[in-house]
């Protein structure tokens, strides 16, 4: 008897319930895919509330999830604290058992400041963990597989380019073992940040300012030169409406220019670095010691400056992962010189203003060919600015 006269049905009824079935699965799978979606979005949103605060650590958000709800969030704030599945799971409390996790990151499994995210997880009873993007770092990896063995479900790569844009910063650190340096200018269509008699508040629009706070607020240090502190005195706060935040401020001054009561040097947060030389004057070294800023005494290149790759070796060992190197053209030019700009940040004025400082100084390139070194996304308006970000092309690097 054919297993179509078994089940009293025809070869085309068979067919038709296969293709049901098949059709069936698909949305289900397609179900399954845009709820990954929902809650892998979410825990990304929770992974950059850290932003700024982690490092060497990554941003890392996790969101617990019964019945298609979610029972508890966490992020990682800082470092020594609480990771973002243990946070998630002391959020849920008993309601963890049998819950899906969504994290942005592989769970770690070992035993650094706090214990292994892998065994909180099994402790907890997590039934399944889904996960954006694997550890790249050795020392960390392996969680999926730890999982895996004590009986969870596991499945990864959802929504891991949006992941890895978020923590691109801390994986080229982990990759490169040196900090992801964006270049960041704000100039006129003519390329200059200020005019020949030095003015250059304000070349661009509000708007601009506000996104470039933004870009502070994911930044770990931000490095400018003795001349625009000198010029400008700036603050190098990250100030988003009423929330202001602190990052690292790292001033390049070879010879001990800066006036110790500029606002760069004040001591809230992370307080400031400035990277000198023994060029400077001994008195001035002490000046910045006084006032709380850390003075770093490297090496003068060729130039009477130190060289950006001993600046960027120096923060590495302090752990720094992501950098904004804001200027001015001396400073910008070093670093692009030194091909050691990792993304580019252009907020672009429709002025025109001739003579003046260039935003990007040093020797420049001397071949055409090597003016393509960035890849430059559309460009964006931003008031009455056009607003440009490019990334390093690696495969030339």
């Amino acid at each position: 008897m054919s297993a179509a006269e078994f089940l009293d049905v025809t070869p085309k009824t068979i067919v038709f319930l296969i293709g049901f079935d098949r059709l069936v699965e698909g949305f289900l799978m397609s179900v399954t895919l845009e709820q990954d979606i929902e809650f892998m979005t979410e825990a990304l949103a929770l992974a950059a509330c850290g932003a700024g605060q982690t490092s060497p650590n990554p941003m890392v958000g996790c969101v617990l999830v019964r019945d298609g709800k979610i029972i508890g969030k966490g992020w990682h704030e800082a470092p020594g604290k609480a990771h973002a599945e243990v946070a998630a799971i002391t959020d849920a409390g008993e309601a963890a058992r049998g819950a899906t996790a969504y994290v942005t990151l592989e769970p770690c499994n070992h035993t650094g400041r706090t214990g292994p995210c892998t065994e909180a997880l099994i402790e907890a009873g997590v039934a399944e963990v889904v996960y954006a993007l694997s550890d790249p770092n050795p020392i960390a990896a392996f969680g999926g597989e730890r999982l895996t063995a004590a009986g969870i479900k596991v499945r990864s790569d959802v929504c891991t380019n949006e992941a890895q844009d978020l923590n691109r910063g801390w994986m080229h650190s982990v990759t490169h073992k040196r900090p992801y340096v964006i270049g960041k200018t704000a100039m006129s269509l003519d390329g200059r940040i200020s005019t020949s008699s030095g003015e250059s508040k304000w070349i661009t629009s509000e708007a601009s300012r506000k996104r470039a706070h933004q870009l502070r607020k994911f930044s770990d240090a931000i490095i400018v030169g003795a001349e625009t502190v000198i010029a400008d005195d700036p603050a190098l706060t990250a100030r988003n409406g009423e929330e202001t935040k602190f990052p690292l401020r790292v001033i390049m001054d070879s010879t001990g220019r800066t006036p110790p009561g500029a606002k760069a040097y004040e001591r809230t947060g992370k307080s400031a670095l400035i990277i000198t030389t023994k060029n400077a004057p001994h008195r001035m070294i002490e000046a910045y010691r006084e006032i709380g800023a850390e003075p770093i005494l490297l090496p003068p290149g060729a130039d009477g400056r130190p060289e950006p790759v001993d600046v960027l070796e120096t923060l590495h060992e302090r752990g720094i992962v992501n950098i904004l190197v804001e200027g001015g053209g001396a400073i910008l030019g070093a670093f692009f010189d030194a091909d050691l700009i990792d993304e580019l940040h252009l907020f672009i004025a429709p002025k025109l203003i001739g003579g003046g400082k260039p935003a990007f100084g040093g020797h420049g390139i001397d071949q055409l060919q090597d003016s393509e070194r960035f890849v430059f996304a559309d460009a964006e308006q931003l008031g009455a600015d056009r607003f440009l970000r490019a990334m390093r092309r690696r495969e030339t690097s």
